[in-house]
């Protein structure tokens, strides 16, 4: 349904009294809880009252679908949904961004194809409590996954095949990239689906069986650009100079910026995943000004969050890796300025792989990738 076309008067004629009135009181309670403003309050309450209007059934669920029709007349969508679904009244029927991205990028391949690619990305993404079990994986891994298999899938589909039934190991050995880093993706990304597939007796035989494929090679760390380090710490952005200097003093990783709550930052040490850091006086600096800009930007969040966006301001949720990446700028990484502080500290101390896997949280295998660069003839702090 246009909301627009209908105009923003008469449709929430026709919803219930006491079932708005409920849900009216429901979003005041959670705006008082989460410090909503009262422009959002209000448009928040104006939009519950047209998708309960709009609905055929009055005492219906309301679908998630019906309530992003409300962006076409500028109304709040996600406070909609927190409060519907607090009421227990809301039915998720948006179609994932994952699942409408793996249906694009099967799109072009034979329908035996990609059945049997279906069978292998909702084991991939579900996983199965049925023998041969499997976990779910993440999001990043079945897009990798299908991302280097495709290439040779589209390639058999144009020879005339339908099915990954027909492939057998030397069509395989003859798609593989010829040697390094581009084989061995090509061949973890195949295997990951034909080992599935082979266990879930989708196909009979495992043609990538005892297909060797080599090993991805993990790049040389280096130095981080210090002039490009130097202006994001002294940046006048006070939540981009407090993330920057949490990962070039502490080493932080994006997830763990992500889930830090206020709690974990007191008495002059970080508490994260078991650890407790010390904090670096510049860190405190900036940290302290940070805090100061959240305390005057956001004076009644509930977030517990340390770093809060205008979205998150006004939730409970953390903030997203998105955000850190475009707060952090198109110069800089967070893998870089980790490399570099991590490199830095291997240098300092001679190579001392148990203290990099102490300072920030490595593996030992991990940190013998950088300790192995401590003589290295190209990287300062050369012997």
């Amino acid at each position: 349904m246009d909301l627009a076309a209908h105009g923003r008067t008469g449709l929430h004629l026709r919803a219930d009294p006491a079932r708005a009135a409920a849900l009216d009181q429901l979003a005041h309670d959670m705006a008082a809880g989460l410090g909503w403003t009262a422009r959002l309050l209000e448009g928040t309450c104006y939009g519950l009252r047209i998708v309960l209007g709009i609905q055929d059934r009055p005492n219906a669920p309301i679908n998630a679908s019906d309530v992003t029709l409300l962006r076409d007349i500028d109304l709040p969508i996600w406070p909609v949904m927190k409060v519907l679904a607090a009421a227990g009244d809301l039915i998720e029927d948006r179609t994932p961004a994952l699942d409408r991205w793996f249906t694009q990028q099967i799109g072009d391949l034979p329908q035996a194809m990609r059945t049997e690619l279906t069978v292998w990305y909702e084991v991939m993404k579900h996983g199965s409590p049925t023998p041969p079990r499997r976990r779910p994986r993440s999001e990043i891994t079945i897009r990798l996954h299908l991302q280097w298999a495709l290439p040779m899938l589209r390639v058999w589909a144009a020879a005339g095949h339908h099915s990954l039934r027909e492939i057998n190991r030397e069509q395989v050995l003859d798609a593989l990239p010829p040697s390094g880093n581009a084989r061995s993706t090509a061949g973890q990304g195949l295997k990951s689906i034909c080992r599935l597939l082979k266990g879930r007796k989708v196909l009979f035989t495992d043609p990538t069986a005892r297909v060797k494929v080599g090993y991805h090679a993990a790049k040389q760390p280096l130095p981080v650009n210090v002039e490009l380090l130097r202006a994001a710490l002294m940046s006048d952005d006070p939540a981009r100079a407090a993330l920057v200097a949490l990962v070039a003093f502490h080493g932080l990783r994006a997830g763990q910026l992500q889930r830090l709550q206020l709690t974990d930052v007191r008495d002059g040490r970080l508490h994260v995943e078991g650890r407790i850091i010390i904090l670096a006086e510049p860190v405190r600096d900036r940290l302290r000004a940070y805090l100061d800009m959240r305390q005057h930007r956001w004076p009644d969040t509930a977030n517990p969050h340390l770093f809060l966006t205008k979205h998150t301001g006004r939730r409970t949720e953390e903030c997203s890796k998105r955000w850190i990446w475009l707060t952090i700028g198109p110069d800089l990484s967070i893998a870089a300025i980790r490399e570099d502080r991590i490199l830095h500290e291997a240098h300092a101390t001679g190579g001392d792989v148990r203290r990099l896997a102490d300072l920030f949280g490595l593996s030992i295998q991990a940190g013998t990738r950088y300790t192995n660069t401590v003589d290295h003839p190209d990287l300062p702090g050369k012997q």
